[in-house]
């Protein structure tokens, strides 16, 4: 609900992610009146009551074969799962939305299940330069990988834990923190809970150097929306499936993982 999203997150101190809750619900409220709308005017064509058109022929013909049908996709999330895991998904953003609006900010977000990733991004550095009273130009994001180990039971101090992204080209050792080779028979890694750090470029560029134990390397791994990382390139020099690239520690060199063709995904395709 809309109107209870809105009112009940006014005075929330993040208020910068209070717009993305709210264009969250309109997104996924639009999508979901769509499909009832389509069914049930299919249902109605099938039953003679009605003219069957293009697009509600489309429609039935993309069930009947489980996939999503165009019309959906038009206001979809992106997504290239076929529609009976489609529908899931659907189904467990909507619980998540409706979390957040029931019992508060989330202490951990489901990154997957934003309708508009790169908006809430902006509206975490947002939240930071308000706060801090800096400007949001000179404020980007450091990563913090958690372990196991660590007992996330409220926000971060800045920034937000996120998780729900998987690896693929390499997998993720938790022990040490950092990357290795990919396991065998494992195409894709889930990732852990990873911490969104805003923080003053300049302070990054300053950053303490590593213990001797620590990595001393990282991997600029990009961050895409699905498996699909090719596109028409927007104004920024990246695809619209580009989210944003994260610096994750590891021993061996970058040109490794770049041979390995190393990237996260908010969404695989099953």
């Amino acid at each position: 609900d809309a109107a209870v999203a809105a009112k009940s997150h006014r005075h929330s101190q993040m208020k910068s992610l209070n717009p993305g809750l709210k264009h969250g619900v309109t997104d996924y409220n639009k999508l979901r009146s769509v499909i009832r709308k389509s069914l049930k005017d299919l249902m109605l064509a099938l039953e003679g009551l009605i003219v069957m058109s293009t697009v509600l022929e489309e429609t039935g013909a993309s069930l009947y074969v489980n996939q999503v049908p165009k019309l959906w996709k038009s206001k979809s999330f992106a997504s290239l799962k076929p529609l009976s895991s489609w529908m899931l998904d659907l189904e467990a953003r909507v619980n998540f939305i409706n979390s957040w609006i029931e019992e508060g900010i989330p202490v951990v977000f489901w990154f997957s299940g934003l309708f508009s990733p790169q908006a809430f991004l902006t509206a975490v550095l947002q939240n930071y330069s308000r706060a801090h009273k800096v400007s949001i130009d000179s404020v980007g994001f450091e990563f913090k990988f958690l372990s196991v180990d660590d007992k996330v039971q409220k926000p971060p101090p800045d920034g937000v834990y996120i998780t729900g992204l998987y690896l693929e080209g390499a997998s993720w050792d938790s022990v040490n923190g950092q990357l290795q080779e990919a396991r065998p028979r494992e195409l894709f890694t889930p990732m852990p809970v990873i911490w969104l750090s805003p923080v003053v470029m300049q302070s990054k560029q300053k950053g303490l150097k590593p213990a001797p134990s620590e990595p001393t390397t990282t991997y600029a791994c990009p961050v895409y929306r699905t498996l699909v990382r090719a596109g028409v390139f927007s104004t920024t020099g990246h695809t619209p499936n580009y989210v944003l690239t994260i610096d994750i520690p590891s021993r061996q060199e970058e040109r490794l993982w770049i041979s390995r063709g190393v990237a996260m995904f908010c969404s695989l395709s099953d």
